[in-house]
This record gives structure tokens, C-alpha cells and sequence, in this order.
């Protein structure tokens, strides 16, 4: 009886959809190891973003993601490189326990510190109603990554400054001077702009995120379309398991 009772508890906790693994689980690697030439800009490590300091779970400048997501990024890197341009990734794989961080966060309305740059025109109570912080988060299941496209080569980009934040939807020559190729809004700008087939932005601006588009979708990932950034691939190895392992 206790070798079944065993056995039925080891079948729990690895089948669990909110699996919490201390070590890299088999099926990941850093992007890296794959895409040694990708560019890295992983905001939820830094201040950058819009809690305004480092998230939790986020101990290391690593990117993890499964190697099935890694070995089809692989290839829209090749078809970018041909054209003098790179992928540049925000965010892969991220830990239940900074999905929880961002939760705690949106709860706390006192909190206000990002508001001009990422939700300028959104009340904070009204994060969680329209959709743009949520208790679970594909990137938690290691196929989901925040990107964008850069030249090659990589040009520099300055320190975020917390006392000139700059709406994220104004135009290219006002807000953040990130170093991409110019998507329209800045990168987790909560607001309709960041809507992928918003017909509202320029020409230029359009046929970026459609380049963007392209690539991804022939090769295997699925858009957010209110996150012009944000993509899944379509046949992800985990679709219900949501991990925790730290990255570090």
C-alpha cells in the first residue's frame, strides 16, 4: 500500500500543471546554446519594465526556452541575417513565481512608479479586466518569447531613466530609444497601439511588424495580437505545464 501510495504522489507532482522544478528541466536550453548570435535584452532582469525593478525569478541575464521554440527561432534568425538583421528577445521562458510578482504588483494601485511609460492612458485597477495582467502566462510553459528585429550591426541603447519616461505609444524620436527596427509602440506598451494589425501606425511601422509576422507564422509561432511582440509556438512541447525553476 505505501509503494502505491509512493508511486501516486511522484505521478502528482510531475503531471502537475503548476510543476515546480528547482533545476532546467530536459526539453530547455539558454537560446543561446542555439542562437549564439541572437540579441538579448531581457527587461524583467532589469528595471526596465514596468514594475520598475528586477522580478522575481529572474537571477541571471539567461533566456531560457524549449529547444523546440529554440530550433524554430533558429531559423527566422537565418532568413534575418541574409537581410543584415537580427531577432532580438525581451523575454522566453518566465517562472510561475514572476507571473505571481506581477500579479502582487497590479494589486498594489499605490504603485505607480512605470505608469507614464507602459499603461499612461490605463487606470492601474483596470490592469486585470482588460487583460493585460493575468494569474497564468503561456511564457511559464517555455514557447512563448517577447521579440523584436534589429540591425546588424547592433546599435547602442541608453539606460532607462526613471525621471524621463516617455509614453510608450508617441513616435520613435520621443519615447525610449530602443535600439529596433521602429514597431509602432515600445515593447509591454499597454495600449491599443500594441494591437499587431492596428491599422493606426505608419506604413514603415507596419511593414516592420509584418516582417516580424511573417517569419514567425511560417515558422511555427502564433501572435498575440493585442502584443505585436509576443509569439508561441504553435506546436509547444508542454501546452499544460506551467514551470518555476529559477533562472539563474
Amino acid at each position: 500500500m505505501k509503494t502505491i501510495f509512493i508511486t501516486f504522489l511522484i505521478y502528482i507532482i510531475f503531471t502537475s500543471p503548476f510543476n515546480a522544478y528547482s533545476q532546467i528541466p530536459d526539453g530547455f536550453v539558454e537560446i543561446r546554446e542555439i542562437i549564439p548570435d541572437i540579441v538579448i535584452d531581457l527587461r524583467y532582469y532589469s528595471n526596465h519594465n514596468f514594475l520598475g525593478r528586477q522580478v522575481e525569478g529572474y537571477k541571471a541575464n539567461k533566456c531560457y526556452i524549449t529547444k523546440a521554440a529554440a530550433d524554430s527561432l533558429a531559423k527566422v534568425q537565418e532568413e534575418l541575417k541574409s537581410f543584415g538583421l537580427s531577432l532580438k528577445v525581451y523575454d522566453a521562458y518566465r517562472p510561475q513565481r514572476a507571473v505571481d510578482d506581477f500579479v502582487k504588483w497590479a494589486k498594489d494601485l499605490s504603485d505607480t512608479l512605470t505608469r507614464k511609460e507602459f499603461y499612461p492612458t490605463v487606470e492601474k485597477s483596470r490592469l486585470f479586466a482588460d487583460g493585460y495582467i493575468a494569474e497564468k502566462s503561456g511564457h511559464s510553459r517555455g514557447s512563448t518569447v517577447d521579440l523584436t528585429i534589429v540591425p546588424i550591426p547592433v546599435p547602442d541603447q541608453p539606460e532607462f531613466d526613471f525621471d524621463n519616461q516617455c509614453e510608450c505609444f508617441k513616435s520613435v524620436d520621443e519615447r525610449f530609444k530602443d535600439n529596433s527596427l521602429d514597431m509602432g509602440t515600445g515593447f509591454d506598451c499597454f495600449h491599443p497601439l500594441s494591437h499587431t494589425m492596428n491599422n493606426e501606425i505608419s506604413p514603415q511601422q507596419r511593414a516592420n511588424r509584418m516582417l516580424l509576422y511573417s517569419l514567425m507564422t511560417k515558422h511555427g509561432f502564433k501572435n498575440l495580437p493585442e502584443e505585436w511582440w509576443h509569439y508561441t509556438l504553435t506546436d509547444e512541447p508542454y501546452p499544460d505545464t506551467y514551470f518555476d525553476f529559477v533562472i539563474e
